[in-house]
């Protein structure tokens, strides 16, 4: 049975069933996961053959409020999430049943026939991926200052945790510690490639970390220069000399563009640097003599230690948080199998738990 299942109801518009199951698709192959084996997706039609132990996530498409109100009142009682989803424009008092009227909804432009925002949400819903969206800006201040600030702005007003040095690094703070620490929480880094970008050490310090994390890089190469070419394989926004104006502000038009690629790579990055834990870990227990038995709901592993000790590890990209360890222990419980929780994570560039910066 699936461990992990999304159902469509409402009043999705025809191709929107199929543009959101490529999404998914595409993010089950980079989490090594079946579909419909692990990952499945179901309609009005089959929604009760649903697997009740499956991480769930029922998508409501607005439109005529009536149309499958039966069925969202029913996963309300099994307290099933359900997003409402909603074109901008549409009253959405009018488009989704009184239910989930309270809820907040996924807003989709007109014109989007990818659905790559939605189905990054329902992945968080999921679990798949963690609902903090965290980009991070690498660039040279003598280069790219202006454009650095402008996708602050966008990604920003887009739901995104944007770092940007000139922004998020409190004075007094240990800046390269604090910078090591930020970088290693995010999901994508942004690099203005810029003629002079290796000039500071910073820079191709930044670079070179994010490479290391298996953090995914989105290039926006200037117009003036070739590019760095050993970064040929990231994904690229190549500018023309009309992407920039002279006091180095980029075309409105190019924002969205850069804001879209970003959320596309985003779970790429994630899911990169989750199997590179999963693998390290079933490594390192075979290593030492222990067994890894596999990989089960909620991502996690069922390991028994060389000495019979039983532990179900919980592999989390990014900096561990309090609420991180409530939630394994959550799972942990509703799973009832028994064996001790652990989160499992990569702590390299994390600053020491007495730091002030973390809660």
């Amino acid at each position: 049975m699936a461990l992990y299942e999304v159902l469509l109801i409402g009043s999705p518009k025809v191709g929107q069933a199929d543009a959101l199951s490529k999404q998914l698709r595409d993010v089950a192959d980079l989490f090594s996961l079946a579909m419909p084996g692990d990952l499945a997706v179901r309609t009005a039609l089959d929604w009760e053959d649903r697997n009740p132990k499956a991480a769930t996530v029922a998508l409501y498409f607005g439109g005529d409020q009536t149309v499958d109100s039966d069925i969202v009142e029913k996963l309300e009682l099994a307290k099933v999430p359900i997003v409402p989803v909603v074109e901008k424009g549409v009253s959405f008092g009018a488009a989704v049943p009184a239910a989930i009227a309270h809820t907040n909804a996924c807003m989709l432009d007109s014109d989007d026939e990818t659905l790559e925002a939605l189905a990054s949400v329902t992945l968080e819903v999921l679990g798949l991926l963690h609902t903090q969206r965290r980009i991070f800006i690498s660039y040279r201040r003598t280069d790219s200052r202006e454009a650095a600030l402008q996708l602050h702005d966008e990604l920003s007003s887009r739901g995104f945790d944007v770092f940007l040095d000139t922004h998020d690094i409190r004075p007094a703070a240990a800046f390269q510690e604090m910078l090591w620490h930020r970088l290693s929480d995010c999901d994508v880094t942004v690099m203005l490639d810029t003629k002079d970008y290796f000039g500071s050490k910073w820079t191709a310090q930044e670079l070179g970390r994010s490479q290391a994390l298996g953090i995914q890089i989105l290039r926006v190469v200037w117009p003036d220069h070739g590019g760095s070419r050993y970064l040929s394989l990231s994904d690229t926004v190549a500018l023309t000399a009309s992407d920039i104006d002279a006091a180095g502000r980029l075309h409105p038009a190019l924002l969205p563009l850069i804001a879209k690629k970003a959320e596309a790579l985003r779970s790429r990055s994630i899911a990169t640097r989750h199997l590179d834990l999963v693998g390290r870990l079933k490594s390192e227990v075979t290593r030492i003599g222990g067994q890894f038995e596999g990989i089960g709901a909620h991502r996690s592993a069922s390991v028994t230690l060389p000495r019979g000790r039983k532990i179900e590890a919980y592999p989390m990209v990014g900096v561990p948080t309090a609420e991180m360890l409530n939630d394994i222990q959550d799972k942990a419980g509703k799973a009832g199998h028994g064996r001790f929780p652990c989160l499992v994570y990569n702590h390299i560039g994390i600053r020491p738990v007495n730091s002030p910066e973390i809660c």
